[in-house]
């Protein structure tokens, strides 16, 4: 992988444990528990099955170096605004965290600098300007930085004049930043809306979770809006809504297959199938043939 502004982080850097994956105690992480099912599975194959539990079919979260390197061509990648890191506007603390000291161990854990990685590349030869989100960093939220990237890309793909990903995680918008992160909803749309007026394709990945700020802007914007199966999708959370309406919610409220069913997504579509399925979009958006 190559990065305009400082070396990118390697996919194995990057991969440290998803919060949303149980590991037992063994070298080499020689076995999983899948988090919904709780299926014990053996390590190598649910890496070798793109950390899809191969019992229940249970999505496991990908971190944003591992997302690029599952959808994009071999070496294909450059990184843009890699040397972007948001600092602390408001000067944030509570009881239980300073905010500056929050972003540099969250940096440390993770490997990464922000909780979106953007830049260009190839899938299946064809080029495509991507945002990636990853849940690790912060819950993937949503801060200055973090919309400063997407819209960079979305400029990037206005310029090239070619077709834009963003595949979305997050639990919406990071409120240490206040008004600031708030503004990102409103500058990634109108980003948005000058890509629509020049003509360039824009297509919306949803994972687990995509929520908040990030579903009310940019995630559900896309001119096709995929989506893997499983996703948690929604503004607030189910137990928000049902504190909130003092209703019981549907068992499958917030899920993509809710939001498919209601209209909001175009299809759902099991992790081994997004490449080929991008690719195929590309193709139609672009008119190269197979």
């Amino acid at each position: 992988m190559k990065d305009e502004s400082q070396p990118a982080l390697s996919v194995a850097n990057a991969n440290g444990a998803r919060p949303d994956v149980v590991t037992r105690g063994l070298p080499g992480n020689i076995a999983v528990k899948c988090p919904n099912c709780r299926e014990l599975l053996v390590g190598k194959d649910w890496e070798k099955n793109l950390k899809v539990c191969s019992k229940c079919g249970h999505h496991g979260r990908l971190g944003a170096y591992e997302r690029i390197e599952q959808l994009l061509d071999p070496d294909s990648f450059t990184e843009i605004a890699g040397d972007l890191r948001s600092n602390d506007p408001l000067h944030f603390s509570s009881r239980s965290q300073v905010y500056r000291e929050k972003l540099e161990s969250e940096r440390q854990s993770s490997g990464l600098t922000e909780s979106l990685v953007a830049g260009y590349g190839l899938i299946e030869g064809l080029q495509v300007v991507i945002a990636v989100m990853d849940f690790r960093f912060i819950g993937g939220s949503m801060g200055s930085v973090t919309g400063e990237k997407i819209t960079r890309a979305i400029e990037l793909a206005m310029q090239k004049h070619v077709p834009l990903l963003i595949v979305s995680a997050s639990g919406g918008a990071r409120m240490q930043e206040g008004v600031i992160s708030l503004m990102q909803m409103a500058k990634t749309s109108a980003a948005l809306a000058r890509l629509a007026d020049a003509g360039v394709p824009y297509i919306s990945l949803l994972t687990d979770p995509t929520t908040g700020g990030v579903t009310a802007s940019f995630a559900m914007l896309g001119d096709v809006i995929l989506a893997e199966p499983g996703a948690l999708i929604g503004f607030a959370g189910p137990r928000v809504i049902e504190q909130a309406m003092h209703h019981r919610l549907p068992k499958d409220v917030n899920t993509s297959e809710f939001v498919l069913k209601h209209g909001m997504i175009d299809q759902i579509v099991h992790r081994k199938a997004v490449r080929p399925t991008l690719a195929r979009l590309l193709r139609l958006y672009t008119g190269v043939q197979d």
